[in-house]
C-alpha cells in the first residue's frame, strides 16, 4: 500500500520538478530579487494582489495554451473578455434581467465567439493566426459600439462580489482560477479528448489517418478557450464595478508568453498544466515586481516580448536537437 501511494504521490512530483526544474530556479531567483528590491513584495496585501492578477491571466492562457498545443493561435482573448463583460453589465443594468443572466449572457458570448472561430479556422483554412486577429478586432469594435465608448457601470453589491469577494484569505477569482486548472488538467491528462488534442497538434495528418475527429477537436479547443475568456470578462467586470471596453488591451501578449514559458511549443503537441502554472506565476512576478521598483509599466512591455522570443527560440533549438538526434 505504501509502495502504491508513493507511485501516486511522490513519482508525478518528481516527475514535475524534473521536467520544469530550469523555470522553477529563474521563478525562485526572481522572487528572492523582488523580496529584496521591491518595497513590500512579500506582504500579505501584496501577495493578495499577486495572486488576482495571475487568476485573469491563468483564464486566458488556459485558452491559448490549448490553441498552441493544437499548433494554433488565439488572439481574441483580451478584447472578447471587454465584449462579454460589456454585455454581462449591460444585461442586468440596462435590460433589467437577474444578475445570473448577465453571467450567463457573458459566458454565452464568448461560447458563440470561439466557437465562430473554431468554425471559421477549420472550414476554411485560414490560419488560426489571421482568423483570431480578425476576431480581436471585431469584438473590441463590437465592445465599444454596445458600450457607445464609455464604461458600462453597476453598483450592484452581489455581483462586485463576484470579482472582490474572498473565501478566508483567498480571493474568489483565485479559486475559480483553481478550479479551471484542475478542469484543464483532468481534460488534457486523463480524458481521451486530451490525448486527442495531443495528437492532432503533433501530427494532424496521421491523427486524421488514426480515427480522430480533426474538426471536431479543433472547433473544440476554440470554443472552450472563448468560453473562458467570456467567464473572465465577467470576473473582470465584477471587479471593476463596470464592463469597460478597453478591457484586456495587451492581455493577449501575457497569456501567450505564461504558455510559451511553461515549455508549450509553437510547433505543437507539446504542453502541461503544471509548466503553464509556473509560466503564469513568473509573468505575475514580472508585472508586480517592477512595479514596485517603480519602473516605467512600458519595459514590461518590452520584457515581455523578450520573454516570447527567447522562448520560442529555444523551443526551436530543442526541436532541432531533437530532430538531429532522432
Amino acid at each position: 500500500m505504501k509502495k502504491i501511494s508513493n507511485y501516486i504521490v511522490i513519482r508525478p512530483i518528481s516527475q514535475y520538478f524534473k521536467q520544469n526544474w530550469g523555470i522553477l530556479i529563474a521563478f525562485l531567483a526572481m522572487c528572492i530579487f523582488f523580496s529584496i528590491f521591491g518595497n513590500n513584495f512579500l506582504t500579505q496585501t501584496n501577495m493578495v494582489n499577486l495572486l488576482r492578477t495571475c487568476a485573469t491571466n491563468c483564464y486566458l492562457a488556459i485558452g491559448v495554451q490549448m490553441a498552441i498545443i493544437l499548433a494554433g493561435i488565439d488572439l481574441t482573448g483580451g478584447a472578447l473578455a471587454a465584449l462579454s463583460g460589456v454585455l454581462c453589465v449591460m444585461t442586468f443594468e440596462n435590460f433589467g434581467l437577474p444578475i445570473y443572466m448577465g453571467i450567463a449572457m457573458g459566458i454565452i458570448v464568448g461560447i458563440v465567439v470561439g466557437m465562430i472561430n473554431g468554425l471559421v479556422i477549420t472550414y476554411t483554412g485560414i490560419h488560426p493566426f489571421v482568423v483570431t486577429l480578425a476576431m480581436q478586432s471585431i469584438c473590441r469594435g463590437a465592445a465599444y459600439l454596445f458600450a457607445n465608448g464609455s464604461p458600462v457601470t453597476t453598483t450592484n453589491q452581489d455581483f462586485g462580489t463576484l470579482g472582490t469577494g474572498m473565501l478566508g484569505p483567498i480571493p474568489y477569482p483565485v479559486i475559480y482560477m483553481a478550479i479551471f486548472l484542475f478542469l484543464d488538467y483532468i481534460l488534457l491528462n486523463k480524458l481521451r479528448t486530451g490525448r486527442h488534442i495531443y495528437a492532432v497538434g503533433g501530427n494532424e495528418i496521421s491523427a486524421r489517418f488514426s480515427g480522430i475527429n480533426v474538426k471536431k477537436i479543433k472547433i473544440l479547443v476554440w470554443t472552450i478557450s472563448g468560453a473562458i475568456a467570456g467567464f473572465c470578462g465577467v470576473v473582470m467586470a465584477a471587479r471593476m464595478s463596470s464592463g469597460q471596453p478597453s478591457t484586456g488591451e495587451g492581455y493577449e501578449t501575457d497569456a501567450i508568453a505564461a504558455a510559451v514559458l511553461g515549455g508549450t511549443s509553437f510547433f505543437g503537441g507539446t504542453g502541461s498544466v503544471g509548466g503553464l502554472i509556473i509560466g503564469v506565476l513568473i509573468i505575475g512576478v514580472i508585472s508586480n515586481g517592477l512595479n514596485l521598483m517603480n519602473v516605467n509599466s512600458y519595459w514590461q512591455y518590452v520584457f515581455k516580448g523578450v520573454i516570447i522570443i527567447a522562448a520560442v527560440y529555444f523551443d526551436m533549438v530543442k526541436m532541432k536537437r531533437q530532430n538531429a538526434a532522432g
